[in-house]
């Protein structure tokens, strides 16, 4: 089963691939068939029709037309469109999308809200196992639109330290990793973004141990959130949240100004 979906997801996905084998086989088109006239490989294929991957709308579509299903395959695809964000960073997105202050550490990428198109579908189109291209496209348009909150929600304080190995990972290659330098101090010089660089061998015990993010709702309710690539955990413990408010202070003690740290994200984009 594919990493990263809800359980609703999951289930639409077998449901809607059970489908398709049941009007394929009363239809007597082989597995075989149906591959070779959508433009899959037959293990694909097979995937789809065993709820291991989202049946795309190509397949739908062919397989409705194989099978003479007269539309009703086809309109399964309503409710087989890709979520916008994996299942375990949904409660948080619905947070961080109200919150009044946002902290984001982030040890090895840029962090999602400054990423630009280009290094986001690097990134995204990475992912393992390999999402589908809907999906792909669904998820950089929503990491672009959460992103407008910055433009936007001018009254929020949006404040983000990134360790030096962040700017020197060539994500989608040396030429988008120099755009996507060169856009952080545009957006570090908006009066509600701050953004630090932590230098390599500074504060290197705690800045080592991972990414994080503290944020506080309208409500005066914090939250830290800390993300794995597989697992992320949303804190509301209070002595938790307090640990890494300690953590993230002394990081950011450690961290080069504003006006350093602009500097020198323009020096590692120029070194490219």
């Amino acid at each position: 089963m594919a990493t990263g979906e809800s359980r609703q997801t999951q289930q639409n996905w077998r449901y809607c691939g059970g489908q398709i084998k049941l009007w394929r086989e009363e239809a007597q088109v082989t597995r075989q068939s149906l591959a070779e006239e959508s433009g899959y490989d037959y293990e694909y294929v097979k995937s789809m029709e065993c709820g291991r991957r989202r049946p795309t709308l190509r397949l739908l579509q062919t397989a409705d037309q194989l099978c003479r299903a007269g539309g009703k395959l086809a309109a399964a695809h309503e409710f087989l469109k890709p979520e916008p964000f994996p299942a375990r960073s949904q409660e948080y997105m619905a947070l961080e999308a109200e919150a009044i202050a946002v902290h984001d550490y982030s040890l090895g990428l840029i962090p999602g809200l400054l990423q630009i198109e280009q290094y986001a579908r690097a990134l995204i189109s990475e992912s393992c196992p390999p999402l589908d291209d809907e999906t792909v496209e669904e998820r950089v348009r929503a990491r672009l639109e959460r992103q407008g909150a910055l433009a936007h929600r001018t009254k929020v304080v949006y404040g983000f330290v990134i360790y030096e190995a962040a700017l020197r990972t060539e994500v989608g290659g040396r030429d988008v990793m120099r755009q996507q330098l060169l856009r952080l101090p545009e957006i570090g010089g908006w009066r509600n973004v701050s953004i630090q660089v932590l230098p390599f061998g500074k504060c290197s015990g705690l800045a080592l141990n991972g990414s994080f993010i503290l944020l506080e709702t309208d409500e005066h309710e914090r939250f830290a959130y800390v993300e794995g690539p597989e697992t992320s955990v949303l804190h509301a413990d209070a002595n938790r949240i307090s640990d890494l408010v300690q953590v993230h202070g002394m990081i950011r003690m450690q961290a080069l100004g504003v006006e350093e740290s602009a500097a020198f994200i323009r020096k590692v984009a120029k070194e490219l």
